[in-house]
């Protein structure tokens, strides 16, 4: 101990490093401050595994569109520990965007950007939108299908921005279509635009927390005046503030700590996600899935009314921003405790409502087909005749139960059919076949007429009647 002692005090003379950091670390703090201000550190905390397991992940990723995918096949499967090096970069991004977010709303709720601290929100925002734009930017990196189809409809929302939208949507395409280019474009935003802005905010955001200080926990009664906040501010920190560190600094460390084992844990033992199929610009029939942070907003644009959808995807945005920047402003004295404060209870409680049920959706998406639909079972099919389950392999072969549910089997983007033949004659399906619908592509070019008629055959016998006699031989078979 005594060398390494001698060591420390050799490269603090040499570095000047203790006087550098120690007025950080001794910075005084209001003495109530809990477990609730520990987000903003563990925030930290995760960007900083983003970095390390980043680095690491470039140096074997080939970002080129002949390569990419590859590269990251070979991460996942041969490079020694390269599997959780995946895990660790994507569940550490999920982690920092659930951090950030409940960081966003305690700051909220505790109305901590009122005056001196308005710089500290308007920092934060930009950090938020910074973090939200890695999290983007890293879905086409991956190179999949989902990630190539989630730019594709970026682009277009942001194509109807009235009079700079052709020039967004061409910018974030890097061109009129997703090749080469973009993901250069994408990989230099991941990898070195985006994580520069980050470094730059967390630099100005942390010399303002150190400049204005940790806001006091609210209090009922207590307001901000900003002729009178900085005195009392000061007067309260010198009667009854105590140091960051460690007073106060051990619950970021060990909170860090826990988010940093918790990632390395599931990372270790669950792994990566899968990669998706490899990306094809030509396979229009796609419904690609975003990252799990993005899927409220993949559900709303799914569920909302055309009429509605452009005012969602352009004005709402911007009305929202703009909000959110000049609150501080019109916003920065008065009460500061929740109670007094039951509308910003009601915004958070309102988001939170919006985006549970949204989410759930996106995460089910009933209107995107089931291309993991396995061929009916013989219990569900329940017929000995030759013509009906050619029909019910064909109603599988031919895609029909992608979208279409029989007996529970199958997707939820068309109608259930497990009743149709009570519903609809052969004349109706044949029509209905042959010709399509507004979400039903036209078969008439690609099915036979035997073939056809084996369809007609299979949902004719689909009714109430051999539905419940469907159920019974399930039951059966599980016996």
């Amino acid at each position: 101990m005594e060398r390494l002692k001698q060591l420390w005090q050799w490269f603090d003379d040499r570095t000047g490093l203790s006087e550098a950091i120690g007025p950080m670390l001794a910075h005084p703090v209001p003495k109530g401050s809990t477990w609730a201000y520990v987000f903003g550190s563990a925030t930290l905390f995760a960007f900083m595994l983003q970095v390390v397991t980043g680095i690491a992940l470039a140096t074997a990723y080939v970002p080129s569109t002949d390569g990419a995918y590859e590269s990251l096949l070979f991460i996942s499967n041969q490079a020694l520990f390269g599997s959780v090096l995946r895990g660790l970069h994507n569940f550490g991004a999920s982690a920092m965007i659930i951090l950030i977010g409940i960081h966003t709303i305690r700051v909220f709720l505790f109305a901590a950007y009122k005056f001196p601290r308005e710089f500290n929100w308007l920092t934060g925002l930009v950090l938020l939108a910074a973090t939200l734009g890695m999290a983007f930017t890293g879905q086409l990196v991956r190179w999949d299908q989902d990630g190539l189809w989630s730019v594709f409809i970026a682009a277009n929302m942001a194509g109807r921005m009235p009079f700079v939208g052709p020039w967004l949507s061409d910018f974030i395409l890097a061109g009129q279509t997703v090749g080469a280019t973009t993901l250069s474009r994408f990989y230099s935003f991941h990898v070195f635009f985006i994580p520069a802005v980050l470094f730059l905010f967390i630099g100005a955001h942390l010399y303002l927390v150190l400049r204005n200080g940790i806001s006091e926990p609210p209090k009922l009664g207590r307001v901000v005046d900003p002729k009178t906040y900085r005195d009392w501010y000061h007067d309260m920190l010198d009667r009854e503030g105590v140091p960051f560190w460690p007073d106060a600094g051990w619950r970021d460390a060990i909170f860090g700590v826990i988010i940093i084992a918790i990632i390395f844990l599931i990372a270790l033992f669950i792994g990566p996600p899968e990669l998706g199929k490899p990306p094809d610009p030509t396979n229009i029939v796609a419904y690609p899935r975003p990252d799990w942070y993005f899927l409220w907003l993949f559900a709303a644009l799914a569920l909302l009314p055309g009429q509605i959808e452009t005012f969602f995807i352009v004005i709402g945005p911007v009305i929202i921003a703009l909000v959110m920047l000049l609150l501080p402003f019109y916003a920065n004295r008065g009460e500061r405790h929740p109670l007094r404060r039951p509308w910003a209870m009601a915004v958070v409680l309102l988001v939170i409502i919006m985006i549970i049920p949204l989410w759930y959706a996106g995460a089910r998406s009933p209107w995107s087909p089931d291309f993991e639909a396995e061929p009916l079972p013989a219990a569900v099919v329940n017929s000995t005749e030759p013509q009906i389950q050619e029909g019910a392999k064909l109603f599988h072969q031919k895609g029909c139960e992608y979208c279409h549910t029989i007996s529970g089997y199958g997707g939820h983007r068309g109608p259930d059919l497990t009743t149709v033949g009570d519903r609809l004659s052969v004349n109706q399906m044949t029509w209905r076949i042959l010709g399509g619908a507004d979400l039903m592509p036209a078969f008439a070019s690609t099915l036979t007429p035997e073939e056809l008629d084996s369809i007609n055959a299979f949902l004719q016998s689909r009714t109430a009647q051999s539905a419940s006699s469907s159920e019974s031989a399930a039951i059966e078979e599980t016996k």
